[in-house]
């Protein structure tokens, strides 16, 4: 719900409770559950697709189709530069980390 926060937020926690309940795959709830990913887990994060929208042409796709495209693409090339893990672990202060752990963290903001 566009500038509506608590509604997306409510409506959502319910899926995380059922992907951690039916995944077969561990899932790190990034970064509640720390700040490094465990090997061999998948990955929920918060991301904000307007940062990387406007780095990937958009060809023929509608706006919510290029901030899909536009979240995985980032990830894929970050993942395959190196730098992926550094995002993962921002340079923050311990006041900083602390209210992140609590608050939540978007993936790519450094």
């Amino acid at each position: 719900v566009q500038g509506s926060v608590a509604k997306s937020t409510f409506a959502g926690l319910p899926w995380l409770l059922y992907l951690q309940s039916w995944c077969k795959r561990p899932i790190h709830f990034w970064p509640f559950d720390g700040w490094v990913v465990p090997e061999g887990s998948s990955v929920v994060a918060e991301v904000y697709p307007a940062l990387w929208m406007r780095r990937f042409d958009r060809d023929d796709r509608d706006g919510d189709e290029q901030a899909a495209y536009a979240v995985a693409a980032w990830l894929q090339r970050a993942d395959l530069n190196g730098s992926l893990g550094s995002y993962f672990n921002p340079p923050l202060t311990a006041e900083e980390r602390e209210v992140a752990a609590f608050e939540g963290w978007i993936l790519g903001v450094v």
